[in-house]
């Protein structure tokens, strides 16, 4: 716990928020390897000595940046989930909060399905803890359902049903981002009449 006075702290996280601002847009616009630290501190309008106060490497810097926004994006579908009265639609509301949050965050969910991937080991770490995250919320309600005796999903192994919507799901939200269409409502009906019928 710091011990800085209030306002120093405050400008603190501040700069610390506007490096992450910067290496999003840079590393979505530019891509990882094509922004270099220089290129942070310059967007930032701070200095090295303050990036390093804050991210030990650049690789550093985007995996806050993933842990940042993946969890902005766990805690979003989490919430509009909650909102289900049945496995179904529980399942059916966290497919269009994930492509809705997706295609309003662009820059944050192209970070995570496009340009992160296959950066370094670090940040495989990451992506995979995110979307075994997403996976074990589908798994929960994969058991719930066959618990309640819900005949459609008896026999289903809830771990592989789990992977299997999380990998469509952000298959089809990346190609999505990638083909630049902003309106997720016929991804998002197609998503569900397969995933969650």
């Amino acid at each position: 716990m710091s011990t800085a006075p209030p306002a120093l702290e405050l400008r603190r996280e501040a700069r610390r928020q506007r490096l992450l601002d910067a290496a999003l847009n840079l590393f979505v616009e530019h891509g990882f390897h094509d922004s270099s630290v220089e290129d942070l501190v310059a967007a930032a309008r701070t200095s090295k000595s303050a990036f390093y106060e804050h991210f030990e490497s650049k690789e550093d810097c985007c995996r806050v940046l993933l842990e940042q926004e993946g969890g902005a994006l766990i805690s979003s579908v989490r919430a509009a989930a909650a909102a289900g009265s049945d496995h179904r639609q529980r399942t059916r509301l966290g497919i269009g909060a994930f492509v809705r949050t997706c295609v309003q965050q662009g820059k944050a969910a192209r970070l995570l399905l496009v340009e992160s991937v296959g950066l370094s080991e670090s940040i495989e770490a990451v992506r995979h803890r995110l979307h075994g995250q997403f996976a074990e919320m589908v798994e929960a309600e994969v058991r719930h359902a066959q618990t309640s005796g819900d005949q459609g999903l008896l026999g289903v192994d809830p771990a592989l049903y789990g992977r299997v919507v999380v990998g469509a799901v952000n298959e089809a939200t990346g190609w999505l981002l990638a083909r630049e269409r902003g309106d997720p409502e016929p991804l998002i009906e197609g998503l569900c009449r397969i995933l969650a019928p």
